[in-house]
């Protein structure tokens, strides 16, 4: 989420949503659950992964077996849970293992282990709980409510920042959002939350459910940016790739479902 103050109308923005949003809704809609989702799923967290390791400098010879060993526990994640323990043991140890011996000196060790141990919670075990909101009586719609809800959020908290922002909400971590901007989001979470459950019909939700769901989702998108802001911020970088020219890369985009996802997860959880 970018929250710029008096930056103007950004077309760019609008270009990559008309474009990137109806073929993912079309996937979301018509591809099979397994392999296209999971796959879709795998490959996305796999980019955000390397995009991960490349701010923080982790060298080629940690990083690709750290990725090779995170499509392994993301595998596990999805389909045995109940094995995450004993993957995420042998996948750190054997890492250990590469760093020890792949490297000569032990300098840096830990700024090249610490950010792949950190990668596999942040985005492959967050990234995972999309897989169980697509397994859920309500599948491809909770998705749906996931992604709508934040994108509209971000969307909202953007322009009532650039255009409405006066005061900063977290300058050390991030200078150009305001309040706001965060009060956009909120609106903006409830919003979309309202257009996606009126469309696909939550008959199992009240409007002042579907109201408090999307308040949340909108906050935590705010904290989402916030978490990846201050990733950026320690590794001195503005953004995560320049995958997407002018909008940063694929991590940037999923600041806010990493931690939107989890959170609408317990959240139906509780309902």
């Amino acid at each position: 989420m970018q929250d710029t103050v008096k930056k103007p109308f950004d077309l760019k923005r609008l270009v990559v949503a008309f474009f990137v949003i109806p073929l993912l809704v079309l996937f979301i809609q018509y591809g099979r659950h397994y392999p296209d989702f999971f796959l879709l799923l795998l490959l996305v967290s796999l980019i955000a992964l390397r995009e991960f390791h490349a701010m923080y400098k982790v060298p080629l010879t940690l990083s690709i077996p750290a990725l090779i060993a995170g499509a392994l526990l993301f595998f596990v994640i999805c389909f045995y849970p109940y094995m995450i323990i004993e993957t995420m043991f042998f996948c750190f140890i054997a890492l250990l293992l590469i760093r020890l011996f792949a490297v000569a000196s032990p300098a840096g060790a830990m700024s090249g282990i610490g950010p792949v141990a950190t990668g596999y919670l942040y985005i492959l075990w967050f990234m995972g709980f999309q897989w169980l909101l697509r397994s859920d009586a309500y599948g491809r719609y909770n998705i749906f409510l996931l992604y709508g809800s934040v994108w509209l959020a971000d969307s909202t908290a953007y322009y009532v920042g650039t255009y409405l922002g006066k005061h900063k909400l977290c300058p050390s971590l991030s200078p150009n959002k305001t309040y706001e901007g965060a009060a956009g989001s909120i609106v903006g979470g409830i919003a979309g939350a309202l257009i996606i459950t009126s469309i696909f019909g939550f008959e199992d939700l009240t409007v002042f459910t579907v109201v408090i769901i999307g308040a949340v989702l909108g906050s935590v998108t705010i904290f989402g940016d916030l978490i990846e802001s201050m990733f950026k911020r320690d590794a001195g970088v503005k953004d995560s790739s320049s995958l997407f020219p002018g909008h940063g890369g694929v991590l940037d985009k999923l600041d806010g479902v990493l931690v939107a996802g989890p959170v609408l997860y317990f959240l139906l959880g509780f309902i």
